[in-house]
């Protein structure tokens, strides 16, 4: 803690000089999974802010400062017989992103958004004043930071609740044939006798008649002679090939053990299933052999780094859609119509309280549950039909009563944007904590102005070189292996696999 103090006081002390001389700053804590451009001007750096302070047995909680990463996390609490209740599927998500972020993930029919499992966090407010925020003590400030992309303050530590952890997750796959059913039988695994038994509950759609409904349930014992399923390794399959092939011809359920950790990350080799995108753009051949011979490359922070760098990301569409129950089919017909994306990811997810910044439903259909869907794949070359297909997105969303993650590429208006929240409360909430004017506003942060950037790409000569195949692609991959993404990765541990 020592050490973390004096950490906290430097920020602050920076924080501080820049609310002085009225400079408006941003905060970097080393890696990002956004997929918005990366603008670096007047930054305050917190990644050395990446320790996990403590693990309290008695009380189960943990302190964690804010760049730790979710494997370092689980390695942290899982000799303690500990888990947090909500893990997010990539291993280097950090809990301050977490928090600052939206994070749900297959836990969060149980338990909300990441942030909804954190007790107390510590904050440096625009001013340079450090304080502590939670359900009793500025609640305002700790419902409204979540999910507002760093905008009220700088995370400087989290108080984060865990829970028992167990050894293996008995992890059942559950076939169905239509996207009807997919919705309904998502939505059954999480609701009475199976929602309290299920600790996880997702789904991939492979196609409009072809999908699994997963479910786990976290246990200490095996059968006899039963070997436990892992997906870390580089000879392991990716889970979602292994999840369609064990899904493809039977209607029956399968049933496998996951060690707890490789539950967890099961998504991590291939990004879900973009890194299959990487072999397409590449034009590389996709098999066992290829993904074992460039498994360094197929982890989500080689990935993400690479699609920044590479300039993917801006042809791209990557977005995670928050529905109403009863309009999911209807919204997920109009994707396959509308961009032929598959496979779609499906999450259940428990709302937050309002007013939040986190995506939530709209209209007449209020539930405490809405689903999560994630779509993930190439968009037009042309940048005007991109916007397009983008805005058309948006709006039919909208229509449909659902919102979408701020992570991504977001292309509203202000106006547009702004009727989604309560924009008083949060803007009151600027003001309250010196925020306005130091700290970008939440539009600024996560608007993506696709024209201008456009335009400012034609007239530099290393970007639009970037835009030549396969130029873009190598340069993605040679900034991947500089990174320290690329350390961090080679120098895993990876303890928690025992």
């Amino acid at each position: 803690m020592d050490r973390h103090a004096r950490i906290v006081a430097q920020v602050a002390s920076k924080v501080k000089d820049h609310f002085i001389r009225k400079e408006p700053f941003r905060i970097s804590h080393g890696s990002t999974n956004s997929t918005r451009p990366n603008l670096k001007n007047r930054i305050i750096d917190i990644s050395e802010l990446g320790n996990v302070v403590k693990v309290d047995t008695a009380s189960r909680t943990a302190l964690v400062e804010p760049n730790v990463p979710m494997d370092r996390l689980l390695e942290a609490t899982i000799p303690h017989g500990l888990v947090p209740p909500v893990v997010m599927e990539f291993p280097g998500i950090t809990v301050g992103g977490g928090y600052a972020g939206t994070a749900g993930e297959s836990s969060s029919f149980k338990y909300g958004f990441f942030d909804r499992t954190i007790n107390e966090v510590e904050m440096v407010l625009a001013d340079g004043e450090v304080t502590r925020a939670s359900e009793s003590v500025n609640n305002d400030l700790f419902r409204g930071g979540a999910g507002a992309v760093g905008t009220l303050g700088v995370i400087t530590l989290v108080n984060l609740r865990l829970i028992a952890a167990k050894k293996y997750v008995k992890t059942t796959y559950w076939p169905v044939r239509s996207v009807s059913q997919a919705v309904k039988e998502v939505r059954e695994h999480t609701e009475g006798a199976q929602g309290q038994k299920n600790d996880y509950v997702d789904g991939v759609l492979f196609s409009k008649n072809h999908g699994a409904i997963v479910t786990g349930e976290m246990i200490d014992d095996i059968p006899p002679n039963t070997r436990p399923q892992t997906f870390s390794n580089p000879w392991d399959p990716w889970f979602y090939l292994h999840l369609e092939a064990a899904t493809r011809t039977s209607n029956d359920p399968v049933v496998e053990y996951i060690p707890l950790a490789e539950y967890m990350f099961r998504y991590d080799r291939g990004g879900f299933w973009v890194g299959r995108s990487a072999f397409q753009y590449m034009r590389f051949p996709f098999n066992s052999f290829t993904r074992w011979f460039l498994d360094d490359f197929c982890h989500t922070r080689m990935l993400y780094r690479a699609l920044h760098a590479s300039g993917i990301a801006t042809r791209y569409i990557v977005q995670d859609m928050a529905l109403p129950y009863p309009n999911a089919e209807k919204f997920i017909d109009y994707t396959d119509e509308a961009l032929n994306i598959w496979p779609i990811w499906l999450c259940p997810l428990k709302q937050s309280p309002q007013p939040t910044m986190h995506p939530h439903t709209t209209g007449d259909l209020k539930d405490d549950q809405m689903l999560n869907i994630g779509l993930w794949g190439f968009g037009p070359n042309d940048p005007a039909a991109y916007l397009a297909k983008n805005r058309a997105l948006e709006k039919t969303l909208g229509d449909m009563g659902g919102m979408k993650w701020l992570y991504a590429h977001t292309y509203y208006s202000k106006d547009e944007f702004w009727s989604q929240f309560n924009r008083e409360w949060h803007e009151k909430l600027r003001k309250k904590y010196r925020a306005d004017g130091a700290l970008p506003g939440v539009y600024d942060k996560v608007h993506v102005d696709l024209e201008k950037y456009t335009e400012m790409t034609n007239k530099d000569w290393g970007i639009r070189l970037k835009n030549v195949w396969p130029l873009g692609g190598f340069w993605g991959i040679w900034k991947s292996i500089k990174s320290k993404d690329y350390m961090l990765h080679r120098n895993a541990t990876w303890r928690w696999r025992s």
